[in-house]
């Protein structure tokens, strides 16, 4: 672990701090995601020596914590909020499951508590909270809604796909804090709903993932709409640290501080990781196969398109499965419907692409289940990423298939180990049923081999994000 910033033009530009996204709100000191008493070993593996009582917070803030059962800092927590609470502009890099929504959500909560004129902002925030997906803008206002039922404070959410009017009166309204995905946010601010003159703390999360959506234009015209760097306090986080977010953070903080948690281990020692070469018409009965002798799983299955999430889907249905399908086609009441049964443990199957890959957590996530190989090794580790959360273990499950398996090499690379290659005998498959039929305007079934050429799964090379 390391920490420490570096003076602008000093060889690296800026210093940061970065948080891993989880949902805070299920990091107990004494309870498990269930809320039942956790295992020693579990705090011990999670949790610091460091206590919240530690750190000179409001009484309101105080019980914000109590109400979620919060004693002990995480380890990214306890490097990063004594510097997020003094005022310092901070980046932060760390696995994840490592739990920092909270950690920048008590930052924000004591600027604005501590704010000596709140009236002056009149109805516009005071702080922005951007987030790269709905998903993960809706768990941080769930999260601030907890932490924060003691401050006063009110908390508008805004992202697309639902609630346009509805959305837009709350902020007509007034909030104090904004969380939202950057199109939404922008159409607002362009209707003169709100502007952002008032913001005293911008948090960005998961920056390189806004990168990889094609949010970095939408951000730098939201910076440039707030107070400059040196009249505001802004908080980055972000899974890796490629050179184009250490220039977002040069251009937008202010002598920031850097703090990397854990950055030699990009997957966690807690995740089994095993790779299976299938053919790719070998794929759907091997995913059914290993499905069926797991006792009691709470599995993610990822694909790289959606049309192949569409088959999967169906598929795993039409054989007995009860699952349910997670992409950006899916309608977004629907996909919060989905997220929340799945949460709840009434979901044992979810087939997602990227889409909720980063960002979301959900807790005692046994099993990961790659059934293509993500183009991108980055995405491999925030995949697996899903399941061994806040101490547990799990269990990441690759197919290195025909279409796909040229990106084996990469991901070994970029997480510095090689992957247990388990065999599997072709005749020992089950013979499956059809699949469920389509209720949904999915276009034609994709073919089980996945689709032509380089990209895989019909994608035509370069895949199309969920």
């Amino acid at each position: 672990m390391s920490s420490g910033w570096v003076r602008p033009g000093a060889g690296i530009p800026l210093s940061f701090q970065v948080y891993y996204c989880v949902s805070d709100t299920d990091i107990r000191s004494n309870h498990d995601s269930s809320g039942q008493p956790a295992p020693a070993e579990h705090h011990d593996r999670v949790l610091s020596d460091v206590g919240f009582d530690s750190f000179d917070l409001p009484q309101a803030i105080v019980a914000g914590l109590r109400d979620a059962g919060f004693e002990k800092c995480t380890p990214i927590q306890a490097d990063t909020l004594p510097l997020a609470l003094s005022g310092r502009d901070v980046a932060g890099q760390a696995r994840t499951g490592t739990g920092k929504t909270a950690a920048f959500l008590l930052a924000i909560f004591k600027s604005l508590l501590e704010d000596s004129d709140p009236g002056s902002a009149g109805h516009n925030p005071r702080s922005i909270v951007i987030a790269p997906t709905r998903e993960l803008a809706i768990q941080i206002h769930r999260d601030a809604l907890l932490l924060g039922s003691h401050t006063g404070l009110k908390f508008g959410l805004a992202y697309g796909g639902v609630d346009y009017q509805k959305q837009r009166d709350q902020l007509s309204e007034g909030v104090d804090v904004l969380i939202g995905t950057p199109g939404r946010v922008i159409d607002y601010f362009k209707q003169n709903v709100f502007n952002l003159k008032h913001i005293r703390v911008a948090v960005l999360d998961e920056a390189d993932r806004m990168f990889d959506l094609g949010f970095i234009g939408d951000i730098r015209y939201l910076f440039r709409a707030m107070p400059p760097a040196d009249r505001r306090q802004c908080l980055m986080f972000s899974a890796t640290f490629p050179l184009k977010v250490t220039e977002l953070a040069y251009e937008h903080m202010n002598d920031a501080e850097t703090i990397r948690i854990d950055e030699d281990h990009k997957t966690t020692e807690r995740v089994r990781q095993v790779v299976y070469y299938p053919s790719n018409r070998e794929k759907l009965p091997l995913l059914i196969k290993l499905l069926r002798e797991m006792v009691d799983g709470h599995v993610i299955v990822f694909v790289n398109t959606r049309r192949a999430a569409d088959l999967v889907d169906r598929m795993l249905q039409g054989n007995g499965f009860d699952s349910a399908m997670l992409a950006g086609s899916v309608p977004q009441k629907k996909r919060q419907r989905l997220l929340q049964r799945f949460h709840a443990g009434e979901l044992p199957i979810l087939v997602a692409t990227d889409v909720a890959a980063r960002g979301l957590h959900i807790p005692d996530v046994s099993h990961v289940i790659n059934f293509d190989l993500p183009q991108d090794a980055a995405d491999y580790v925030h995949r697996i990423g899903r399941t061994a959360r806040l101490g547990a273990t799990g269990e990441a499950i690759s197919f290195a298939c025909e279409d796909y398996a040229f990106h084996l090499p990469e991901i070994e690379t970029y997480i510095d180990q090689p992957i247990e290659l388990i065999s599997h005998d072709a005749d020992d498959l089950p013979k499956l049923e059809r699949a469920k039929p389509s209720t949904g305007n999915q276009g034609r079934p994709a073919s089980a081999r996945g689709g032509k050429g380089r990209g895989g799964q019909g994608a035509g090379g370069r895949r199309r994000r969920g």
